[in-house]
Parts: C-alpha cells; sequence; structure tokens
C-alpha cells in the first residue's frame, strides 16, 4: 500500500470520529491500568460491567489493595482468568504504593514491571492517559493492519513497528482507537461488513465480502 492511500484511511477514519477513545470505562490513570489490565481475553463490557461497582469502592491503589486478592476476586470473577488478574491487581498495587508513591508512572519501563502489564498495555496506558503517540497493537489492530495491507507484519511488534513508520505524526496519537474500533465494528473477523466499510475503495483485502 502506498503512502498516499494510507493518509487517505487515516483522513477518513479522522472525519468520521474526530475525538476516538477506548471503549473502558475509567475516571483516572488508576482505573485505565487496572481496566486495561483486566481485558486481557475479555470484552470492554464484561470489563465494564466487573469495574463499574469496583471502583466504586477502590478507584486508588489504597483502597485497591485493602480489598485483598479475594475482596478484588468478588468484583471481577464474571471476567476470565480472574484468579490470576485478581493477585496481579493486588501486586501491582503494593508496587504502585511501594515505588510510585500510589501513582501510576508515565514511564514504560515502569509500567512494563507491574505484574500483567506488557508493552500493550504500557503503551494504552501511556496513550490514553498520557497523550503519547503510541500505538498499541491488540488482535483487531493486527488483522485490519494485515487484511488492508496498511501495515503488514507477521507479529503485533512488526506491525506495531511498521505502523509507527508509516503512520504520519498528526494521526499518531489517535490512530489505535481508529483500527480498534474499525476491527471491533466493521473489519470483523469472520465476515467483515465490507460493503459498509467507510474505506473499501482504499482497502487492498482480496477476498472483501460485500454485507451490509
Amino acid at each position: 500500500m502506498n503512502q498516499k492511500k494510507r493518509i487517505e484511511i487515516l483522513t477518513r477514519l479522522r472525519d468520521n470520529n474526530p475525538n476516538p477513545t477506548t471503549e473502558l470505562n475509567f475516571s483516572n490513570p488508576f482505573e485505565l491500568l487496572i481496566a486495561v489490565l483486566l481485558s486481557a481475553q475479555a470484552t470492554d463490557v464484561g470489563v465494564n460491567k466487573a469495574t463499574g461497582p469496583l471502583f466504586k469502592v477502590a478507584n486508588n491503589p489504597a483502597d485497591m489493595l485493602a480489598l485483598g486478592v479475594e475482596g478484588v476476586k468478588d468484583y471481577i470473577k464474571t471476567i476470565g482468568l480472574f484468579n490470576t488478574k485478581a493477585e496481579n491487581v493486588i501486586k501491582t498495587c503494593r508496587m504502585l504504593l511501594e515505588l510510585h508513591g500510589g501513582e501510576v508512572p508515565e514511564d514504560r519501563a515502569a509500567l512494563e514491571a507491574l505484574p500483567g502489564v506488557g508493552r500493550k498495555t504500557a503503551n494504552v496506558v501511556l496513550n490514553t492517559a498520557f497523550g503519547w503517540p503510541t500505538i498499541a497493537v491488540d488482535t483487531h489492530i493486527f488483522r485490519v493492519s494485515n487484511r488492508t495491507k496498511f501495515a503488514p507484519g507477521k507479529t503485533v511488534d512488526q506491525v506495531e513497528q511498521r505502523l509507527l513508520k508509516v503512520v504520519p505524526a498528526e494521526f499518531k496519537l489517535d490512530v489505535h482507537h481508529w483500527f480498534i474500533l474499525h476491527g471491533r465494528y466493521t473489519c470483523i473477523a469472520r465476515k467483515p461488513r465490507c460493503g459498509s466499510c467507510i474505506i473499501e475503495d482504499l482497502c487492498e483485502y482480496k477476498d472483501k465480502i460485500e454485507i451490509e
């Protein structure tokens, strides 16, 4: 795919959704960190149902730590891998209090050192909470980047590096959210809704499906 086409794709996505954001509910960087940590192999809708009640009683590391592992489990037991995630939440809260004064660090290495937090989660927090032009590659972004030929790669790291290279600076802050939403609602895994896609004429996917 040539750069002119990429810019047109990004321009259309921006015109359609000028101020995109995550569909996870949060009111501060700590809530976002916990929500993203819980979202692995889970839907945003499912995470929001669990974190709504949870954040009402614990929306900072100290209050969350006070709940303990079993207390956190009570709130997140509807989410996949909740046992491991509850343990990681408590360990993360302890580290935030001991090493970062109870604040979520605006630092990639510090974020990735937290239990259950990998590069993707760190990218989301840096982008959405702190406004960094990072691009977190999840299953939706990986699929959209490869299917459209916008930024093909065999691994999520390859796709991320390709996106960082080809996405112009003016689009970098929001491309993460545009591609996630496009992959979640239009360029879906099994039967992409090509007939209702605003970038269909620019997409280089060979097996387009004409479904409204």
